[in-house]
């Protein structure tokens, strides 16, 4: 399906960055599994089509590294899966006691690191004569998440700056779409929700259509089909992956 194309992800590290590495390195595609922990086992994991790179995405030069040596590899940029958020180190609780300093990270991750994720690679794309760009919003922003409110903000911005972005880069052949799961089954969920995961998992299920918790594999095939020819015609959407909870 992807034969000849290369990705990029961020936040692949661990939890959904690694099963969108997997997935797309299956389906065919070059991956450079970018983050800035270690991914060696994620390319490990992903087969030999998968490379381990490095990248801060709140940091323009990290990222315009990163874009080089994926050329330089590989030749070209076909996709970019803007994955890279905080979310597990954020702590929640009443707006008014979110610390400033939390609020701007979050900020300076989860929205400026995808548009300069955008920034690095969209030349490329150019060059070639179209790509495809995913970025991971997030339910909190369908559902306005209370107690989060620095998260759900962050991931309200990434659904603005889809749309606007799909608007602008259309006439480059540049298809821009986000994905906006609930909460997944990985170890961010589990740091984010704390001693109240199970509980909150329990509650999340309940209110979905399909009553059962959000594994990375069920994200990981929007973001395969967006990457793909199959969605060729498709930019500036909000996908909702999220069992049914809010329908569009």
């Amino acid at each position: 399906m992807l034969e000849g194309r290369v990705a990029i992800v961020t936040g692949a590290a661990r939890g959904l960055g690694r099963e969108f590495v997997r997935v797309l390195a299956a389906a065919g595609a070059h991956v450079a599994a970018a983050d800035l922990h270690d991914c060696a086992e994620t390319a490990a994991l992903a087969g030999a089509n998968a490379v381990a790179d490095k990248a801060d995405v709140a940091d323009m030069e990290s990222l315009r590294t990163m874009v080089a040596r994926t050329v330089e590899r590989f030749g070209r940029i076909d996709i970019l899966v803007n994955n890279a958020a905080l979310y597990g180190t954020l702590k929640g609780g009443r707006f008014d006691a979110i610390a400033e300093a939390a609020w701007d990270d979050a900020m300076r991750v989860n929205v400026k690191g995808i548009w300069q994720g955008c920034k690095a690679v969209v030349p490329e794309m150019r060059k070639l004569g179209g790509g495809s760009i995913i970025n991971m919003a997030s339910l909190a922003a369908l559902y306005g998440t209370p107690f989060a409110l620095h998260y759900t903000v962050s991931k309200a911005a990434v659904i603005g700056l889809t749309r606007g972005l799909a608007r602008e880069l259309g006439r480059d052949n540049i298809r821009v779409n986000c994905i906006a799961p609930s909460a997944v089954l990985t170890e961010g969920t589990r740091e984010f929700f704390g001693e109240k995961h199970e509980r909150a998992l329990q509650v999340i299920a309940a209110g979905q259509a399909i009553q059962r918790n959000l594994q990375p594999k069920d994200v990981a095939g929007a973001v395969l089909w967006l990457a793909s020819d199959q969605s060729a015609f498709v930019t500036g959407q909000t996908i909702a992956v999220d069992g049914g909870t809010v329908m569009l």
